[in-house]
């Protein structure tokens, strides 16, 4: 009986742990089958995909998303053998010689081609002649040598072809100009005798080959035959920019002030740079001009403005700099910015206060399929910033409008009622020796130099108005409001700061209210609400 009992439950065991051995290899398999399928599909992410899943403030701060690969391996090689090369290395006409290799790197941009940079360094002793024109008709023979450079060269191989050498054409330019040194003499003479024409000289050579071979400038030499204009450099977008004004700027002057002026430039070209109107005896300049810009590489390309103080027949004295990348404009949108001026845009080791400056940027690409449609195209000129506000401004159909203009042309003037009310003003300084303040306000339109003024309120450093002044403007694009704040005395009065406007924003927006900080006022603020009532008018140009 109990070998039967014993045979039973073995056979019932046996079953029981094949079964269960069974059922845990298949758990097994299929676990690991849907791990496969998840490495599979990890393989497979992007850097977007990942970005997507895990948000950029939770990665640890050595993972860096980079589109250049390094190739360490090729360059750790090229150190190797540059040695026994002769130290010379020819590519088209550019002659690279040293002791130090080039470094290279390859670039991910997803386009049909491969993009390559080569960090490069030379230093040699060529012996350039340049025959330079002066006023007087008379020819000035001066001698560059002691050229040292270096620098990142980008090479586009591009398109990619299925014929040897596999690529159509190869485009090179200069990515990045880290150093330029150079020497300059006058033959038989010293050029340094010359007030003023070395700076002038060494600029003109740095702008020229800045400008001749810098990103986006670039070379395009075809190795196969084919058409390879869409490779050439073409603009892509006008930027459309609004100097109003610059605060706290450096004298440069011993007796009086400074008489500061702007230059604005994309591309460092003599046809393509704007300057602005001298303001005589001022530190703080409103120039409130338009200037309009060729963009070719938004992603890269910057607004340069430099300010300058005029000394008449002598060279200007620089007072300083800034700049705007146009990628961190949004297109379409007007962008209202205050920048800090500095010596040099390249060494950020500029502590002294040179300066603020006050732009509005507005970048418009071509093609773009928003409210910047000229009605009048193309027999109108006018700027971007023109036809944003002629499109919202005028409510006639597109079509009515496009054939009267065939009959004559016509530029839109942004005409219109501005209703200003001075809410109120916060934390004003004190002014009186005894008491408060008695402040007021001083409204006026620069333009048609239009005036209003508020009531005094006594004794009080958070006086109230709330009163509304309407201003008939004529050309709401090139006036500006100017706000300035009194004391008022018996005898005199103080003066306690003011605010300069431009309507850009009234003009998009309508209506507005907000608070504006008092320049040249240790503290302050005065709350005002904005309103605008268009009437677009016409005229024949």
């Amino acid at each position: 009986m109990s070998f039967f009992f014993g045979l039973v439950f073995g056979i019932t065991l046996g079953i029981l742990l094949i079964v269960t051995l069974v059922r845990f290899e298949n758990t097994r398999s299929k676990r690991r089958s849907e791990l496969a399928t998840t490495i599979a599909a990890f393989s497979k992410m992007t850097v977007a995909d990942s970005r997507k899943i895990l948000p950029a403030e939770y990665y640890p701060p050595w993972v860096v998303f980079s589109q250049r690969q390094k190739l360490t391996w090729l360059n750790l090689q090229l150190k190797k053998i540059w040695p026994y090369v002769n130290e010379e290395f020819i590519w088209n006409w550019f002659i690279v010689r040293g002791t130090e290799c080039c470094r290279i790197s390859i670039i991910e941009d997803r386009s049909d081609g491969i993009t390559m940079e080569l960090e490069l360094q030379w230093d040699g002793n060529p012996s350039i002649i340049l025959d330079i024109k002066t006023l007087l008709g008379v020819a000035l023979p001066v001698q560059v040598k002691n050229v040292g450079f270096t620098g990142v060269f980008r090479l586009i191989f591009k398109p990619l072809v299925d014929q040897f050498p596999c690529f159509g054409a190869v485009s090179y330019s200069l990515m990045e100009k880290k150093n330029l040194d150079f020497t300059l003499k006058v033959i038989g003479g010293d050029i340094s005798t010359i007030p003023g024409l070395y700076d002038a000289i060494e600029g003109t050579i740095r702008d020229a080959v800045e400008d001749s071979l810098t990103w986006p400038v670039r070379k395009v030499i075809p190795i196969l035959p084919g058409d390879y204009s869409d490779l050439e450099l073409k603009p892509v977008g006008t930027l459309e920019v609004k100097l109003v004004q610059a605060k706290e700027l450096t004298n440069k002057d011993i007796i009086g002030k400074s008489d500061p002026y702007a230059v604005l430039y994309i591309r460092p070209l003599c046809d393509r740079m704007k300057t602005s109107k001298i303001i005589n005896n001022q530190l703080n300049p409103i120039w409130n001009e338009h200037f309009e810009f060729i963009v070719e590489d938004a992603s890269t390309q910057r607004l340069v403005i430099k300010i300058f103080d005029d000394e008449g027949i002598q060279a200007s004295e620089f007072i300083g700099c800034a700049q705007v990348p146009i990628k961190s404009l949004e297109p379409g949108k007007v962008k209202d910015v205050w920048l800090k001026l500095v010596k040099d845009l390249e060494v950020q080791r500029d502590n002294k206060n040179r300066g603020q400056v006050h732009l509005e940027l507005l970048y418009c690409p071509f093609g773009m399929e928003n409210g910047f449609v000229n009605p009048f195209a193309p027999q109108v000129s006018m700027t971007s910033l023109e036809k944003v506000f002629k499109v919202e401004a005028d409510g006639t159909e597109v079509g009515d409008i496009a054939k009267a203009a065939s009959q004559k042309r016509r530029e839109v003037i942004v005409r219109g009622v501005l209703s200003v009310t001075v809410i109120s003003a916060e934390d004003l300084p004190t002014v009186d020796l005894i008491g408060k303040a008695d402040p007021y306000v001083v409204l006026l339109m620069k333009k048609t130099e239009t005036k209003n003024r508020t009531r005094v309120v006594n004794n009080s450093l958070n006086p109230v108005w709330n009163q509304t002044f309407d201003f008939v403007v004529e050309d709401a694009l090139h006036d500006m409001l100017i706000l300035e704040l009194w004391d008022h005395d018996t005898f005199s009065k103080d003066y306690m700061g003011r605010c300069i406007l431009t309507l850009t924003r009234v003009l998009l927006e309508r209506e507005y209210t907000d608070s504006f900080p008092l320049d040249g006022a240790k503290s302050g603020k005065l709350n005002l609400h904005l309103k605008w009532t268009p009437q677009p008018i016409y005229r024949d140009s």
